[in-house]
């Protein structure tokens, strides 16, 4: 009996000194292990990859997209079709990120790349400049498998340069070199395609047009 006790008893204490070893380990060292080296050596990535305008000011994330409504002063990014408002949460205006899944054929999704094809045009259109429907491309008018692509192609930055020279008062030619000086080349020099951050570009047009 009192043999059973005994082994019951350091059964017990071995596994609650084990407890409180993994619990010291696992719950405090490692998390503090894998904080410090992010913070040390990846310290932008691991804040979010905030982006701050010419005040210092954190203005949002490289990796997340911003919806710029109807201000056609601004570049613009791709559409968010798919996300929903947040219904769980309502304390918060939280987006649901996610991509629409309409098939190809979809009558729906033809119809609203028709419709944000012809407002890509209408809105572009300008003294001196008005786009063609072919020259409108892809990532103009559909979203992201995300939702929330940070990022535009460099023909959709350069369809948009002259309405934004335009409601800006400023020279095409500078609006241009804009573009041209955030266009971003393929990672690696071989993965993915070259690409303009919206946000980044925004806050360098703000800087331009004082």
């Amino acid at each position: 009996m009192n043999n059973s006790v005994g082994n019951a008893a350091r059964l017990l204490g071995a596994g609650l000194r084990a407890l409180l070893a993994l619990t010291v380990v696992c719950g405090v060292l490692y998390p503090l292990a894998v904080t410090g080296i992010a913070q040390a050596a990846f310290s932008h990535q691991a804040n979010g990859s905030e982006v701050r305008d010419g005040t210092g000011t954190v203005v949002g994330s490289s990796l997340i997209g911003q919806d710029y409504g109807d201000d056609l002063r601004w570049f613009q990014p791709r559409p968010a079709a798919g996300l929903g408002q947040n219904t769980i949460n309502t304390q918060y205006a939280l987006l649901v990120s996610g991509a629409s899944n309409k098939a190809a054929d979809s009558p729906d999704l033809v119809k609203a790349v028709r419709e944000a094809r012809d407002k890509v045009v209408a809105d572009n259109t300008v003294p001196g400049f008005a786009p063609r429907p072919s020259q409108v491309p892809a990532d103009a008018v559909t979203s992201s498998g995300s939702g929330l692509d940070p990022a535009i192609s460099p023909a959709y930055a350069a369809l948009q340069a002259p309405r934004v020279a335009a409601r800006n008062h400023l020279a095409l030619s500078r609006v241009e070199e804009l573009v041209a000086a955030h266009t971003e080349g393929r990672t690696l020099g071989f993965m993915g395609e070259p690409r303009v951050n919206v946000l980044e570009l925004n806050i360098a047009l703000k800087s331009l047009a004082g």
